[in-house]
């Protein structure tokens, strides 16, 4: 295959992730065929590294369902800001009075802070205070989520819980929870989306609901904090920028708070939803 490139590493998905960073392309980018699956051996003993052969994929990535959901709840919760388009009026009239160096650095100032995500700035917004979760809010979501699996022929258990912060938990345990999962947990927040929309019609107030299996969103969120250490290394042992795969606002804040202490990269994001994905880049 033209342009392709083979890479060995001790795992199959270490593998793959090398290949990503090689190639310099997303997973949804990526296409290669398992040369060596490898083996851990015995005790060490006989250990075979996995290969594969890896090349871009040309054809640009299609919209999921889940996507488009997931876009239409971001787009529906993002604040307005009309503040922001008043800066550049008053920075012209301080303009007035004001030494032409004071000026330089206000100036200098509004395109990094405008450059910050708002999503991304604050894990959480702690100005939206969460109404009490009622208990007909409660059975209503309840009932959502079962109806919705059942139609899915799926046997599920839930359990509901409120957490610290107010919000409801619902825990679901049963078989084959790595369907609902979904890639990347794309069908469980979803799922997620519409347990939201349920909770927030059957009473006043804003209700956050999150959705879990398996202990899917703490396995989830360690997973992504050792992604954000590898590729750190890659960045700085290569001295060239990496772009992560597209996530999800809350996905990308993890990424942005793990290597936000670190003094040799940097992180910021790109591109527009569902699209959008941090890049990290070596500090100058």
């Amino acid at each position: 295959m033209k342009g392709s490139i083979r890479v060995s590493a001790k795992t199959l998905d270490d593998a793959i992730t090398e290949a990503l960073i090689q190639l310099g392309v997303t997973s949804d980018r990526l296409e290669y065929e398992v040369i060596e699956k490898g083996s851990a051996g015995f005790l060490g003993i006989g250990m075979k590294q996995a290969v594969i052969e890896a090349w871009k994929k040309e054809e640009e990535p299609e919209v999921t369902v889940e996507d488009i959901i997931k876009e239409e709840f971001r787009a529906e919760k993002k604040p307005e800001a009309p503040k922001k388009k008043e800066k550049p009026a008053r920075v012209k009239e301080e303009t007035k009075e004001e030494p032409a160096a004071e000026v330089k650095k206000e100036t200098a100032a509004e395109p990094a802070a405008a450059k910050e995500e708002p999503e991304e700035a604050a894990p959480v917004k702690k100005e939206v205070e969460l109404a009490k979760v009622e208990d007909q809010t409660i059975e209503a979501v309840s009932q959502f989520i079962n109806d919705t699996l059942k139609a899915m022929n799926m046997e599920v258990k839930t359990s509901a819980s409120i957490d610290e912060d107010g919000a409801l938990c619902i825990d679901m345990e049963g078989e084959h929870m790595g369907i609902l999962i979904g890639k990347r947990g794309q069908t469980l927040d979803a799922l997620q989306y519409l347990a939201n929309r349920v909770a927030n019609k059957h009473q006043d107030g804003y209700v956050r609901v999150k959705l879990d299996t398996e202990n899917y969103r703490a396995r989830r969120e360690e997973t992504l904090k050792h992604l954000a250490k590898n590729i750190a290394h890659k960045v700085k042992r290569n001295r060239r920028p990496v772009a992560l795969e597209p996530m999800n606002p809350y996905e990308r804040r993890i990424i942005h708070s793990a290597l936000q202490s670190d003094p040799y990269v940097t992180t910021h994001s790109e591109g527009e939803e569902p699209y959008r994905k941090v890049v990290v880049t070596l500090k100058r």
